[in-house]
């Protein structure tokens, strides 16, 4: 059997969006800046797709961009909530220590442009406190940006405290609502949002496309320069097909939301269960807050690298953390921002369900974890010293 646990990292294209996106490579493919009849259909299918996307966020059609992805969403909002915040001479950013990297990398490139950036510190639960973020915000800052849900272990943010309590500081509030949409109930307005990320293949939709949204009367810096496109907000010709699969993908996972967490929700339980059972074990972030399809445990006593490489020797797709910084051989910053010592955040699974999850999959990870675990603790020195007394456990 063959089990994909790896949807937080990018999930299957549903069959609605790629019907969607089928006649735009084989009838709207004309450039939709074109004044001829073929470019107007083009347009007109792109700005369907977007009173679509602006529809099931409660915003305004005019107030959605489309862009690559997340990554260039949150870039942009960052960076053009700074440059206004540094023309009404405020250059405070507060965020989380355990955002996207595409957030804090900019955070990054922010402060070596003399921008002071503050970090909130995150609760063991993995949850943000809005009275913290209150009590965070100063005279001088210019943009609060807190996610909506966290891409690694999956706990749902109080964003609508938070946006209310910028909105009445008159601070912007931006979310990374990459891993949110489509899962959770988006609401810009109700919420107090001002800037909003969420990219497409994050809900069953294509590759190499998202959106932000931006309140009306929020001047946006471009990132990319050219032509006219997007309002002169974003250069470059539209991708077509993949605004329509977005758009189309979007609309079923919010549609179809309800009646998937009823199904998923008993399968993310019984795997969060079974796992628990296994000795010096721990679920991160807090249980009940969380979408329910997130599942991320650490392990004591061994490498995150090793357990994925022999769970895909069982058919197991699954990851130790964002699949951003795959790559890297440092403990997730997510983990360690909870509180988890280097050591037991290396020993991390991030198992991430979807609406295509059944229940034999679910089994059949139950049934070939924990064997694995065992398998690599009896190889462990470290799990040795663990053992007979030599170190305390954590765990």
């Amino acid at each position: 059997m063959f089990v994909y646990a790896d949807n937080a990292a990018t999930t299957r294209m549903s069959d609605a969006a790629l019907a969607a996106m089928l006649p735009c490579w084989q009838e709207l493919y004309a450039n939709p800046s074109s004044l001829h009849s073929a470019g107007q259909k083009s347009a007109e299918a792109i700005e369907t797709a977007r009173q679509t996307v602006a529809r099931l966020l409660h915003a305004d059609s005019k107030e959605i961009l489309f862009t690559s992805g997340g990554s260039e969403s949150d870039n942009q909002a960052l960076l053009s909530a700074a440059a206004l915040g540094a023309r009404q001479g405020k250059r405070h950013i507060l965020s989380t220590a355990f955002e996207h990297h595409a957030v804090l990398h900019t955070l990054k490139k922010l402060e070596k442009q003399g921008f002071d950036v503050t970090l909130l510190p995150v609760h063991e639960d993995g949850l943000v406190r809005p009275s913290e973020v209150a009590a965070a915000i100063r005279p001088d800052t210019c943009l609060v940006s807190v996610m909506a849900v966290n891409n690694e272990i999956g706990t749902i943010q109080p964003v609508g405290e938070i946006g209310a309590i910028c909105r009445e500081k008159k601070v912007l509030f931006h979310t990374d609502a990459v891993q949110a949409a489509g899962h959770v109930p988006l609401d810009v307005e109700a919420m107090c949002i001002d800037l909003l990320s969420l990219s497409a293949h994050k809900f069953h939709g294509p590759k190499g496309v998202g959106a932000l949204y931006v309140r009306r009367g929020v001047p946006l810096t471009p990132l990319i320069e050219g032509g006219a496109q997007e309002r002169g907000r974003r250069a470059g010709t539209e991708n077509i097909a993949g605004i329509v699969g977005m758009a189309a993908a979007l609309e079923e996972s919010c549609r179809t939301r309800e009646e998937v967490h009823r199904r998923l929700y008993p399968l993310q339980q019984r795997l969060i269960d079974g796992l628990s059972a296994i000795p010096h074990t721990a679920l991160n972030g807090d249980r009940s807050r969380r979408v329910v399809t997130n599942v991320n445990f650490c392990f004591e006593g061994i490498e995150g690298e090793s357990l994925l490489l022999l769970l895909d020797q069982k058919g197991i797709a699954a990851s130790s953390g964002s699949a951003c910084t795959s790559g890297s051989l440092d403990p997730s910053h997510v983990l360690l921002a909870i509180g988890r010592p280097h050591e037991v955040a290396h020993g991390s699974l991030r198992l991430s369900l979807s609406r295509y999850t059944t229940a034999a999959e679910v089994d059949y990870l139950l049934e070939h974890v924990p064997p694995v675990v065992a398998y690599l603790r009896q190889m462990s020195p470290v799990w040795k010293d663990l053992e007979r007394g030599a170190k305390p456990h954590l765990l």
